[in-house]
């Protein structure tokens, strides 16, 4: 079962807007949000790219063997 938890609604300027807990945060700065009914639904947002995807990765640390990367044999056609 999910958890849930009662918070505020404020208002931000000409927004409502609703602080969001700890425990619920997201990853990054972004969420994408709609509405389902009388649900208003927030879900974290993806990454647009996959350039975007690879600065999450953490580097690799492991050695990678040499190989022999020769060029191919001319073929005639």
């Amino acid at each position: 079962m999910s958890k849930q938890r009662r918070v505020r609604l404020f208002r931000n300027g000409r927004n409502q807007a609703v602080r969001i807990p700890r425990e619920f945060e997201f990853p990054g700065d972004e969420a994408i949000m709609h509405k389902e009914g009388d649900r208003l639904i927030i879900e974290p947002a993806r990454p647009s790219s996959l350039l975007a995807v690879l600065n999450t990765l953490e580097p690799l640390d492991e050695t990678f063997p040499e190989i022999d990367d020769r060029p191919p044999e001319e073929t005639d056609l």
